[in-house]
């Protein structure tokens, strides 16, 4: 008997993990990072005693339900400097981080931000930007990026990218990649111009 309820006991509790981070995952990603963990446990009906135990620290929860997208991104800038042209990596980087971040404003501010703060993620997110930084130096190398470009630029244009606004996932992610094609272009050394992606229609900001 005292077997049988350790056992569920522990399933109790994988069960309540899971359910804070799904919870977690989809709060986040709707409403971005400053979420509180107290509305965290009213979504997942559990107390905030309980996240806590699970999760010591909203940096503790942060980094674990952005550990995938974290991934997600490392692989990307990867793939974008085993590119053989610079400035192919450089354009896949680009349009593949912002369409990963229109689809999670939450990642989107986490990646930006020096939040969360977590050893592991933190780890992460900085030995991916200097990847980053070494992707950039080659494609200036190569020409084809502006001198004057900086890694921030990277930022603006994804809290930029950050404020589409869309029902849809696949229609952020179609206004996202128009948008990236258009920051590509401004980024260009000698700007070429050519077609777009096709245009989303999206609500137009109040003036």
């Amino acid at each position: 008997m005292t077997a049988q309820v350790g056992t569920k006991l522990r399933s109790d509790a994988r069960d309540n993990r899971a359910r804070i981070l799904t919870v977690a995952r989809l709060a986040f990603a709707a409403d971005g990072i400053d979420v509180p963990m107290r509305e965290i446990a009213r979504r997942a009906d559990l107390g905030v005693a309980t996240v806590y135990r699970h999760f010591a620290t909203k940096d503790d929860l942060l980094a674990e339900a952005f550990a995938e997208q974290m991934v997600l991104c490392s692989t990307v800038v990867e793939e974008g400097l085993a590119a053989s042209d610079p400035w192919e990596g450089f354009s896949l980087v680009i349009e593949n981080m912002m369409v990963v971040h229109a689809l999670d404003r939450g990642f989107a501010r986490a990646f930006t931000s020096q939040l969360p703060r977590a050893l592991d993620f933190a780890a992460e997110r900085n030995r991916t930007l200097r990847r980053l930084l070494e992707l950039v130096a080659r494609a200036k190398k190569s020409g084809a990026l502006r001198e004057d470009f900086v890694l921030e630029d990277i930022g603006l244009a994804l809290m930029a990218n950050e404020g589409i606004r869309t029902e849809a996932p696949e229609m952020r992610v179609a206004a996202s990649r128009r948008f990236a094609a258009l920051m590509l272009q401004s980024f260009q050394a000698h700007p070429v111009a050519a077609p777009l992606p096709p245009a989303v229609r999206l609500p137009l900001p109040r003036l």
